[in-house]
Order: structure tokens, then sequence, then C-alpha cells
């Protein structure tokens, strides 16, 4: 999984970069105000909400931005927009699959936000469940590795229902089914245990391995993808070794 390490490790500093663009500040926003919706304003009763604006907050986004999305979406200040998830479909440069979860409050925008990033860089969209049985819905927690070893984090874990705890070079990545990621969470803070994000992903279930200009041309994809306001979450079943990746990093 040396690949897929690397690559979320990346991933993790290209959501740094991004924070700075303002993209992803407004997804942030956009997620909190939808678990508010779903869930309730009260953060004890709704760990969904609760963990939306942990991962706000880890990124920097101000106080008073995220209180007032709770309202909006709690339905205690007006203006939240009505935003509906839409999953997406399709194979990417050399077949490699690619799930799309959008949030919007505009289908037809989605639709075609989608459509156009996906034929421009050489990707094609699929039917539903044509790509989605390649991947399971997994809790994931990133947990930054400061003084902490495997064993630290695997034994604050284990008996939460972590499944496997995966080294990313700068971070711990915990993998859990979706419905023990509260418990998987709340033993890390018992523990003391500081962590970046936590939240239910699509973990594919068997990879692509990709040279350079494969790994390139999906990165390209996923960008072109991700710059789309609509767009909350890209999935995709490649994997990348730490020799290419440094090759794609120069």
């Amino acid at each position: 999984m040396s690949g897929h390490s690397k690559w979320a490790t990346t991933k993790h500093k290209k959501a740094v970069i991004d924070a700075k663009r303002g993209k992803l500040f407004a997804k942030l926003i956009k997620n909190i105000e939808v678990a508010a919706r779903m869930g309730g304003v009260d953060i004890e009763g709704n760990p969904t909400l609760y963990d939306a604006i942990q991962k706000a907050k880890k990124q920097s986004v101000p106080n008073k931005n995220i209180d007032s999305a709770v309202k909006r979406g709690g339905g205690l200040e007006a203006g939240g927009a009505d935003y509906e998830t839409i999953m997406y479909e399709g194979y990417g440069p050399n077949g490699v699959a690619v799930l799309i979860e959008c949030l919007t409050d505009n289908r037809n925008r989605a639709a075609s936000d989608v459509r156009v990033a996906m034929t421009r860089n050489g990707g094609n969209m699929a039917d539903p469940g044509s790509v989605s049985y390649l991947f399971n819905r997994k809790g994931v927690v990133i947990v930054p590795k400061g003084e902490l070893s495997e064993d630290d984090v695997l034994g604050a874990v284990l008996d939460a229902g972590a499944e496997e705890v995966n080294d990313l070079g700068e971070s711990f990545e915990v993998l859990s089914e979706a419905t023990d990621l509260v418990a998987v969470r709340t033993a890390l803070q018992d523990a003391g245990i500081d962590y970046d994000s936590a939240e239910a992903n699509f973990v594919p279930t068997m990879q692509v391995e990709l040279d350079e200009e494969g790994a390139k041309k999906i990165f390209k994809l996923i960008d072109a993808l991700e710059d789309s306001d609509d767009v909350q979450n890209v999935f995709a079943n490649f994997d990348v070794s730490d020799e290419v990746m440094e090759k794609v990093d120069a």
C-alpha cells in the first residue's frame, strides 16, 4: 500500500495549499451546513457535525464562519441552500475507477462540471453501480505522527473496532467499518491522541499500479474534478510507488 500511503500524504499537503485558495473553506463550510441540517445542531448528539467542525478547525476556517454554517444548516439563520449528495461514477486514464461525491444545490450544474472534467482529462462517465462495487465504505481517521509509534495508535483503537493502521510517512491512517468511526475517534481522544480528520470514505478493494505518466494523468483529472465547487470528494483505485511519486513531485 506504499503508493496509496504516499498519495494520502501528498493529498494532505495539497489540502493545505488548497485552503489558501479558499475553495477548500467553501467545501468544509458546506459539509457543516449539511451535517447540521441532517442531524441537528447539537454537537453531542450529532457526531457527523462534530467531525465536520473539527476538520474545518484543523484547516483554520474561522469560528464565525463555522457558527454561521451550523445556524444556517439548523434553520436558525437565513441563507441555507438545499444541498443534496450525488455520486457519479467513471473511469479515468489507464482504467482507474473513479467515484465522485458531489454536494450540490444544482444537479444540472454538478453533472455538467463532472462530465466536462472527465472528458477533457481522458476519463469516461460510467453507469451507476459499474464502479462503486470496487470500493468499500470505511471509517478513515488520519493521525499526525509526532512522537507516536504505530503500536501507540493500534493500542488505543484496537478495542474500538479499528481494522488496520497504515503508516503514511508523516501520519497514520486508521481504518474501520464506517459504523465504528465514532468509537475509533473517541478512543483516540480518550487516549489523548490528536487526529487531523475522521470521516467515512470510499476505500478501494483493488488498485491499478501506475507509472509516472499514468500518475500525472490521474492527478490532473482529480485536480480538474476538485476544481468544481460542487465536487466534495474524489475517490480512485490507483496505486503509485514511492519512486514514481518522487518523480511526479520533482
